[in-house]
Order: C-alpha cells, then structure tokens, then sequence
C-alpha cells in the first residue's frame, strides 16, 4: 500500500496533477477542445488580403465589459494568444497609413470610445507583455450598442468594395467598426506594370486590360501609352476603340471617331455584337441601337445579328422594330433551340 501512495505522489510530482497536461520530462501534451476556440475570417479587398486570427471566448452569463474585459487596459481582443491581423499591401486605418505585415491587435476599452492598437509585436500571450513602445499605430473607434446578442466572440467583414472594408468585433451586445481603406488603383497599376514583364507583355491583349482598368481610374496618360504597346503587337478592333475611347476622354473627338471608323472596318461579327452589348449596358441605348443595325446590314445572313438587334429595340420600347428583327432571326436561323426561343419572343411582343 505504500508503495502505492509512493508512486502516485511521484506520479503527481512530475505532471502537476494525475490529470494533467504538463509537459515535464518530456511527455507531450494531449490536445483537447479549447474553451475559445481559434477562428480565422479573411477578406480580400481589390487585390488586398486582410486576414484575422483570434480565438472566440463566450459570454457564459458573465458581465464583459468594464468587468470581465476592463475598461483602461489593453485588451488582447479575443482569448489566448494576442489577436493577429495581417495585411498583404499597405492600407489605411482609420484613415491613418499602416504597412504591410502582421500586426498583434490589442485593444484599449472604456466606457466610450476606445483606441486600437497595431503592435509590431505579433507573438505575444495575450496582452500581458503588450508595449505601447512596439505599436505601428492607434485609432480610436467608437464602439455601438447591439440589440443582437453576440455569445462567441467574432470578427466580420461588413460592406466590403474594392477600396474599403469595415472590420467589426462583435461581443455580448456592442459591436467595435474598424475602417481599413487600400489604395486598390495604384495597388493594381503596379502589379500591372510587374505582370506586364512577364509572359502577358507578349501579347496585345495584356497591354490592352492595362489601358483598359488604366482608362477606368482617371489615368488617360498611362493608358495612352499601354495601349499603343498593345497595338504595336497587334492593330485589333478592340485595341483600336479603346485608344478611341482614351482619346475621347482627353478631349480629341475628332481623333476618337477617325479611330472607331478605322476599327469597325476590321471587326468581326462577335466584335461589333460584344461592343453593342457593352453599349447597352453603358445604357447608351440609341448609339447600341444604330450599331446593331450596322451589324446585321454587314452580315445580312448572321440570325445572331438580327436576334441582338430586335432585343435592343425591344429594351428601347419599338415593339415593331423588334419584332420585325426577330422574324428575320427566325427565318435565319439553323438551330431549333434558338428559332424556338426567337419564335416565343415574338409571340410574346405580339401579345396585347
């Protein structure tokens, strides 16, 4: 019997208790759920990646704030380990500028606002080591009251765009809004300009999605110049209208409609059908109209012409002129799916 007492005392010694999860003498430690469980939530944000980690302790009929989470101390933000967040190009918090990296994300409540803490320090316990010498930057935020009750811990991505994106930490019933912002067009040029050095400056069509997201965010200079890359490589219709387009933009009308009427007399069918497309989606519906008609007059046996053509008008309210265009479609067309289709439009328009 004492032996036995003996051992199991031994036996207490070595792992802190016979149910234990010390790690002495080398034995490992068994891993088991935990109380607040890790979770990852990411958002991309135009070509940023911003991602969380954190663990998401429960609210287990405790007060949280002021009490359980004190007012006047930092924070680590979740349980555990300190929260993480990292950012794959440089960003704005608040509209304050922050690096790219992983930042440990601490938190400092009260009983209004609060201010937010991106550490440099990312590997820490919690926040019991927490420097404010180590921080990249802080922003106060002002935190609002939730009628939804929160029981874990989480992080969300609300309204995200291409530019923007609020993080929210929600808890028990207040929820904490965090404005990350990301200069996505400059963002992206370089990366295009990067790219553009690899297998896709080999080809018109690189040079030319360049010109184009160039020519969408106010740059008509460094479009200007992708696009005649483009066209060096090779004069297509669709290189050819967007140096229209970017001409237009800077004020050379003139220049513009010279181009467009060189581009169109070497367009394909599928060209001219994708820029009346585009057109009607600009809701430039005349101008989409009066290239449609163009079309189908160039390929006068193209039942694809005279369908994209009756559905303009249709759009446009001339219920005669579509169904006038749906009929020739009809008489043109080969395949039973598409005539069968065209057939119930006009039988549709007809309708009363």
């Amino acid at each position: 019997m004492k032996t036995l007492f003996v051992t199991a005392a031994l036996a207490v010694s070595a792992f802190g208790s016979v149910f234990g999860s010390a790690t002495a003498y080398g034995q490992a430690a068994l891993k088991l759920p935990e109380a607040s469980p890790a979770a990852t939530v990411s958002q991309t944000i135009g070509l940023t990646d911003v991602t969380v980690v954190y663990h998401r302790p429960s609210v287990g009929g405790r007060a949280i704030w002021g009490k359980l989470v004190p007012y006047g101390e930092p924070w680590r933000a979740g349980a555990n380990e300190n929260t993480t967040i990292a950012f794959s190009t440089d960003v704005k918090i608040g509209g304050k500028p922050l690096k790219a990296g992983t930042y440990g994300l601490h938190m400092l409540p009260t009983a209004k606002d609060w201010t937010v803490m991106f550490s440099t320090m990312s590997l820490a316990w919690g926040s019991f080591s927490y420097d404010q010498k180590e921080d990249a930057l802080r922003v106060t935020v002002t935190p609002k009251a939730t009628s939804e009750h929160e029981e874990r811990l989480s992080y969300r991505f609300d309204d995200p765009s291409d530019t923007k994106a609020t993080l929210v930490l929600a808890w028990e019933k207040l929820s904490v809004p965090i404005t990350i912002e990301v200069e996505t067009p400059k963002i992206v040029m370089a990366s295009v300009r990067q790219q553009l050095r690899g297998p896709a400056g080999f080809s018109w069509q690189g040079f030319a999605q360049a010109a184009s997201y160039a020519l969408k965010n106010g740059a008509t200079d460094e479009a200007l110049k992708l696009v005649d890359r483009s066209i060096a490589i090779s004069a297509t219709y669709r290189n050819l209208t967007l140096r229209a387009a970017i001409l237009e933009k800077q004020g050379n009308a003139k220049g513009a409609a010279e181009l467009r009427t060189k581009a169109q007399a070497m367009a394909s069918e599928a060209d001219l059908n994708q820029a009346g497309y585009q057109l009607v989606s600009d809701h430039k519906m005349d101008e989409a109209i009066k290239l449609f008609q163009a079309t189908a007059d160039r390929f006068p046996d193209s039942w694809n012409a005279q369908d994209s053509l009756g559905e303009a008008l249709a759009a446009k309210g001339d219920k005669a002129g579509a169904i006038a265009a749906y009929t020739k479609a009809s008489a043109l067309a080969k395949d039973p799916v598409q005539k069968k289709r065209i057939d119930a439009t006009i039988v549709r328009l007809k309708a009363p």
